[in-house]
């Protein structure tokens, strides 16, 4: 089954990677948005190649927005705060739609699971992790997740069975991820906890996928509809959770305040739905290609506002994992997508 490109959420990010991410019906089948909704909106006011690069550019920009938020607040509290304005925007566009929310208590408690695993956790692991590793080595390990997909996928989804070459797509991905963190001169150079924090996320987003397509696929609900519930479930779970391990914030500064804002209305909310519009109008293939430029944006995003130092071996491995994800997510002619 062919799922969804939505980072984090109910539907699969591209090429199975996040990115949020989410999210989990079947993107062959996403229906081309009923005239009049905010897709359709988009669609008529941009160029889908528009869409596309804004797509890779607000996903890659997370990553920044998540080191900025945390200049001023906890990483729990940055997560908090993108999934409750991320949450305000899938719910509007349900509104506006007047989308049937899922019914059913097994279907709500497994979105309950996939809010965790595909939001909650591995939210608040990248922004946890970007406390002390700069924010394109996450962009770059949130890479790797086709990479953990496919080998999850191979013990929790009997009907997938790798090819040749999508073995090694993951054996040369796991070398870029070795190139990336420097493993010739002992790893050096990295705070191991936030890098392997950042690789948790990417198995995280990896296990939620697998998941939601043995428990959620046929639902019966739009990915829409099941997307805003997935994360209307998380932002109770951060809820829940928040006040016990952090306190309030000492001060409010404003490029804090507006990168969480971005974070969850753009790179959470408003991505979904222009993410949504382009796979409905152009298909899953042009829809995922978008997974390549994340890494780019993160890591231009990083160097040149952020003033992070960039090392050869970064961008080196950067490549190869990509080229490895690629691979894994080849499937032999006539194989079912």
């Amino acid at each position: 089954m062919k799922t969804s490109a939505v980072r984090g959420t109910a539907v699969e990010p591209p090429v199975e990677s996040p990115v949020e991410p989410p999210v989990q019906v079947s993107v062959a089948d996403v229906p081309v948005p009923a005239s009049g909704s905010p897709s359709q909106g988009l669609r008529r006011l941009l160029d889908w190649r528009v869409r596309f690069a804004a797509l890779g550019l607000v996903w890659g920009f997370s990553f920044l927005f998540m080191k900025v938020g945390n200049e001023a607040f906890a990483p729990l509290q940055v997560t908090l705060g993108r999934m409750v304005f991320g949450t305000a925007v899938l719910a509007t566009a349900v509104a506006v739609k007047r989308e049937r929310l899922p019914r059913g208590r097994r279907t709500w408690l497994h979105l309950f699971v996939a809010a965790f695993l595909l939001n909650s956790l591995p939210f608040t692991l990248f922004a946890t992790a970007e406390q002390t590793i700069p924010s394109m080595l996450a962009g770059i390990c949130n890479a790797a997740t086709p990479l953990f997909s496919m080998l999850v996928s191979l013990v929790a989804l009997s009907e997938d069975r790798p090819s040749r070459q999508r073995f090694a797509g993951v054996g040369l991905g796991f070398a870029g991820v070795l190139t990336v963190l420097g493993a010739w001169q002992g790893f050096a150079g990295q705070d191991p906890k936030g890098t392997l924090m950042a690789l948790a996320a990417a198995i995280s987003y990896a296990v939620g996928w697998a998941y939601v397509r043995r428990t959620l696929s046929g639902s019966g609900s739009s990915n829409l509809a099941m997307s805003a519930s997935q994360l209307s479930l998380g932002t109770l779970q951060l809820l829940l959770v928040t006040p016990f391990f952090t306190s309030m914030p000492s001060s409010y500064p404003a490029k804090s305040v507006l990168s969480v804002l971005a974070l969850g209305a753009l790179g959470t909310g408003m991505a979904f739905l222009v993410q949504y519009g382009l796979v409905a109008e152009k298909g899953p293939t042009i829809g995922s290609m978008v997974t390549y430029l994340i890494p780019i944006v993160a890591t231009a995003a990083g160097v040149l506002l952020l003033g992070e130092s960039l090392s050869w071996n970064e961008p080196v491995g950067a490549a190869v994992i990509l080229v490895g994800a690629a691979l894994t997510q080849r499937r032999p002619k006539g194989a079912r997508a």
